[in-house]
Order: structure tokens, then sequence, then C-alpha cells
């Protein structure tokens, strides 16, 4: 088992940064991946960004060359660091672990949500114009 708590979500104004953090515990050395999903109102839950445990990271293009995830030496503490935040980044922010390893592409495996089988509970993002 794992478990994932997400923290640092907040409001901000368009142009600011918010730096997301996800504390993993319980098995940690059985995750491959962790994963920043998002879900707005009445929209799907997307994947953002994850990073692999030896370091290689991939992202969705909406976020590319603004948002970046990072993790500490393990597995343990994973962040999303969110420069240039738009209204449209508002949404409920998710860490999810997988714990199994893909050989698809990056943008595959954010899109099999299905397939992440630990979430934490969300933190809150509130980007205003």
């Amino acid at each position: 088992q794992v478990q994932l708590v997400e923290s640092g979500g907040g409001s901000v104004q368009a142009g600011g940064s918010l730096r997301l953090s996800c504390a993993a515990s319980g098995h940690i050395a059985d995750i491959y991946y962790v994963g920043w999903f998002r879900q707005a109102p009445g929209k799907e839950r997307e994947g953002v960004a994850a990073i692999y445990r030896r370091g290689s990271s991939g992202y969705a293009d909406s976020v590319k060359g603004r948002f970046t995830i990072s993790k500490d030496n393990g597995m343990t503490n994973i962040y999303l660091q969110m420069d240039n935040l738009k209204p449209e980044d508002s949404a409920s922010y998710y860490c999810a672990a997988r714990t199994s390893l893909y050989y698809g592409d990056w943008s595959q495996l954010l899109a099999r949500t299905s397939e992440w089988g630990y979430w934490g509970q969300g933190t809150l993002v509130t980007v205003s114009s």
C-alpha cells in the first residue's frame, strides 16, 4: 500500500506561481512513477506531469515550459512547480503513484488514469485573471 498527501494549493493571480508537494509513505519502493493530475469542475481528470523513479519526466503539452516536476533522492517527496499560471490551470490537483513499468510514451502514460493505483485527496488551485 502507498499513501499520498498533497499540499501547497491556493489562490494566485494569472502569471503567478505555486509549488505543490506530494508526500508518499508506505511501500515507496514499489513506486515506479509519481504523476500529477488535475480535474476542473465538469471536466475529465487529465494528466499534467509524471516522473520516473530514476528521474526522467514528461509533461502534457498544455503545461510544457511552465510546470516542472521534481523529486527527492527517493520517491518520498515529489513537487510540481507551476509558473506563469493561467486561469485555465484552475483545478483540483492530485498526485498519483503507479507501481508498474510502462513502455509507451509519456502522453500515453498520463492518459491511462485507471492504471495509477494510488491517489491523494487533492489540493485546490485557483488562478484569477
